[in-house]
C-alpha cells in the first residue's frame, strides 16, 4: 500500500497511468458524519480493484482542509480509534477550478521551508462524504466547477436527497405515498412554539423528530408523549435548525438499493431487504454503525412477490423523482395491508462492512468489488455540466 509520499509521487508530473484511470477516493469532511465517512472509505479502499484503477486517497478535515491521507494511515487511525477524526496532513491538496485541468494539486513543504507543488492527474472522484458539505450538493458543485467526473448524484439531486422536507415534496409530486409529517423552521420554533406543538399533536403519537438535513440518524428521537416533545426538538436542533417531524407508521422497514443505468438504460433496483432492529426502539446510529448485532438484514425480504416488485418499481420511481444518478438507497414502510409508503432516499448510503446498500446488491448478484467498479464506470461515462 502507498503511504502519503507515495500517493503524491505516483504519476506526479500531471499524467495518469497509461493503462489505468485514476480515481480519487475522498473522505472525511466537515459534517457530524465525519467518522462514518472514514469507516466507509476504509471499506472501499480495501475492496477497490487496483488492477483496474489507480487510486489516490484524499482526506478532508473537520475544518475543511484537503490533504493526502493513505490507506495505511487510515487503517492505523481507525484501528486505534473506531470513531476517529482525521489529523491534518502536511501534503495539502487543492482543485484547480479550470475546465480541462483534471488534476489535483499537491502542495508539499520541503525541508528548506518552501513549497513544492505537483500535479496529480485524476479521471474520476469517488466522494465518500456523508451529510452536509459532502452529500448535499456542495461538493458536487465544486467538482462540476473543476470539470471532474464523480460517482453519485449531481448537485440538485444531492441537495434534494439531503433535505427530508424537499425530498418528500418531490416524492408527493411523483405520486408516491408519503406518511404524515410537519416541517419546523427555526423561525416557527422561536416565534410560535405552541403552534408547532399543536401541529405535532395533530399527527398523533408516537412521532419521530428529525433534523431535516442530517443523516446517519444523528439527532433523531422517538417521542411517545407530548411532554417529551420539547426536549426532542432541542436535541434535533443541535444538528439542524430545520426539522421534519413524522407520524409513526405501523409497518415493516424495508430498504431497496438503486443503481444508475448505463447510457440511456433505466436505473436498476436490487432485491429489497428488511431491517430487523435488535435492542433499539428504531434504526438509530448505534444500530447502523457501532453494534455488529444492532440490526439484521433479510434479503430478499419475506414478502409476497408482487409487493417485492412494487418496492423495486417505487425505488426507481423515487430515484427518478429527484433526478438521481449513480446510486441511492430508498427506505420504505410496508404496512400490514401491504401499502408501500416511502420514508426517504439516501444519495450516498454507507459502504461500511455492515451497510445495507452493498449487502442488498450482493444478495442481488453484484458483489462489493464489482459494485465499486460499476459506480466508477458510470461516473466516467457521464459528462459534467448540464446533461
Amino acid at each position: 500500500m502507498m503511504n502519503s509520499a507515495d500517493n503524491a509521487q505516483a504519476t506526479a508530473e500531471g499524467a495518469g497511468s497509461a493503462t489505468k484511470p485514476c480515481v480519487a477516493v475522498v473522505f472525511g469532511g466537515r459534517s457530524s458524519e465525519h467518522s462514518v465517512s472514514l469507516i466507509t472509505a476504509r471499506s472501499v479502499l480495501r475492496a477497490i480493484n487496483r488492477d483496474r484503477w489507480d487510486v489516490v486517497s484524499v482526506g478532508i478535515s473537520t475544518d475543511g482542509a484537503w490533504f493526502l491521507y493513505s490507506q495505511d494511515e487510515l487503517e492505523a487511525l481507525l484501528d486505534h480509534q473506531p470513531l476517529a477524526t482525521l489529523p491534518v496532513g502536511d501534503q495539502r491538496v487543492t482543485l484547480p477550478l479550470q475546465v480541462g485541468e483534471n488534476e489535483l494539486l499537491v502542495h508539499d513543504l520541503n525541508s528548506e521551508g518552501g513549497t513544492i507543488t505537483r500535479g496529480r492527474h485524476i479521471d474520476a472522484v469517488f466522494p465518500l462524504l456523508h451529510g452536509p458539505f459532502g452529500e448535499d450538493g456542495t461538493l458536487q458543485g465544486l467538482l462540476e466547477l473543476a470539470d471532474l467526473p464523480y460517482v453519485g448524484c449531481g448537485v440538485s439531486a444531492s441537495a434534494i436527497g439531503m433535505d427530508k422536507h424537499f425530498m418528500k415534496v418531490a416524492f408527493e409530486a411523483a405520486g408516491l405515498e408519503v406518511g404524515p409529517y410537519t416541517v419546523v423552521h427555526n423561525r416557527d420554533w422561536l416565534t410560535n412554539s405552541e403552534q408547532v406543538r399543536e401541529n405535532v399533536a395533530a399527527l398523533g403519537f408516537p412521532v419521530f423528530v428529525k433534523p431535516a438535513r442530517a443523516g446517519s440518524s444523528f439527532g433523531i428521537t422517538r417521542v411517545d408523549r407530548a411532554e417529551d416533545l420539547d426536549v426532542a426538538i432541542e436535541t434535533a436542533r443541535e444538528h439542524d435548525l430545520k426539522l421534519v417531524i413524522e407520524a409513526g407508521i405501523e409497518g415493516r422497514e424495508i430498504e431497496c438499493a438503486v443503481l444508475g443505468g448505463h447510457e440511456w438504460s433505466a436505473p436498476r433496483a436490487s432485491l429489497p431487504g428488511e431491517i430487523e432492529v435488535q435492542g433499539h426502539d428504531f434504526y438509530d446510529f448505534e444500530a447502523k454503525y457501532v453494534e455488529d448485532d444492532g440490526a439484521r438484514l433479510s434479503c430478499p425480504a419475506n414478502l409476497p412477490g408482487d409487493v417485492i416488485e412494487t418496492l423495486r418499481e417505487k425505488a426507481v420511481q423515487a430515484f427518478d423523482a429527484i433526478d438521481g444518478e449513480g446510486l441511492s438507497r430508498c427506505d420504505f414502510f410496508v404496512t400490514p395491508d401491504h401499502r408501500v409508503v416511502i420514508n426517504e432516499i439516501n444519495t450516498m448510503p454507507g459502504f461500511t462492512p455492515i451497510s445495507m446498500y452493498p449487502r442488498m446488491w450482493a444478495a442481488s448478484g453484484l458483489e462489493y468489488p464489482d459494485l465499486i467498479d460499476e459506480l466508477i464506470s458510470l461516473a466516467l461515462e457521464r459528462p459534467v455540466g448540464l446533461r
